[in-house]
């Protein structure tokens, strides 16, 4: 492992983001980032064996650190190494996959500090960017930004105070390569009873999953699927039961519908929302 570390301060907020190949989309969110940078914070990118130019274009790129990975070490292993790097209260862990509105990342703090939150996600519409994201967001926030969904938190962005790490621990590594690395920390984090939620008060665009689905791609001669091994291995760590499985479905399933049928009543957006077979949806 190869690291470049920049000088290194005080600082309220370190932003980790894993990189493996997609040099598209990591130069529309690395612009959308540089655009809506937070004041004291420090950009982390872990490269994760990238072979399509992702390298040379990080080391263009100024005031983050880069850590340089070989080969692909898998999604909770690169977070494990940005946040042993990083300096600051807060960490916010991004996918490469998505676009920063501005104000973004203040919106996170507030409700943070309004809710005493520990993770906090953003709201998120996904899919085609077919839109202006900076005027889409002030409209939306003005809608949304007393909504919220406690007690969960989305794994394509979400920002943790450090203090959880301290108690809880990093990312289980056994998880490979990607998928149920999130779910199972948002889980430990809940039963240690740290406070989650996903907030109105900040919006992002996530395109919707291209690195995974790239990964998926590329792992498709497998004979056990890396998704496979991962969901027995939350199954069993956690102890899901069929039974247990079913009554979780079945709550969330209720949640999520009483989120999505109260917000898009009362304020005509959700937290969650698709644009897929030429509409927007609602989640």
């Amino acid at each position: 492992m190869k690291m470049i570390v920049s000088p290194a301060s005080k600082m309220t907020v370190s932003i980790v983001i894993p990189v493996f190949n997609q040099l598209h989309f990591t130069k529309i969110f690395m612009e959308s980032l540089q655009a809506a940078r937070p004041e004291n914070s420090e950009i982390i990118v872990v490269n994760n064996g990238s072979s399509d130019g992702t390298a040379q274009y990080l080391l263009e790129c100024q005031n983050i650190t880069t850590i340089s990975n070989e080969k692909n070490l898998g999604c909770a292993a690169a977070w494990n190494q940005g946040i042993r790097a990083s300096h600051g209260q807060w960490i916010v862990v991004l996918n490469n996959d998505i676009i920063l509105s501005p104000g973004w990342f203040d919106g996170l703090l507030e409700f943070a500090r309004e809710k005493n939150a520990d993770i906090v996600s953003p709201a998120f519409r996904e899919g085609e960017y077919n839109y202006d994201i900076a005027s889409y967001a002030r409209a939306f926030i003005s809608r949304m930004s007393r909504v919220s969904r406690m007690g969960i938190a989305q794994g394509i962005c979400f920002m943790v105070q450090r203090r959880v790490f301290d108690k809880i621990g990093l990312f289980d590594e056994n998880f490979r390569i990607g998928q149920y690395e999130d779910a199972d920390f948002f889980r430990r984090a809940k039963l240690a009873g740290h406070v989650l939620g996903t907030t109105g008060r900040s919006l992002i665009h996530h395109f919707g999953s291209v690195t995974q689905d790239y990964i998926r791609k590329e792992a498709r001669d497998e004979r056990k699927p890396y998704e496979e091994e991962n969901r027995a291995y939350y199954r069993r760590k956690h102890k899901l039961t069929s039974w247990k499985r079913f009554i979780g479905r079945r709550r969330e399933k209720l949640q999520a519908r009483w989120w999505r049928i109260s917000e898009r009543t009362l304020h005509g957006h959700t937290l969650v929302e698709k644009w897929t077979n030429g509409r927007l949806r609602y989640f």
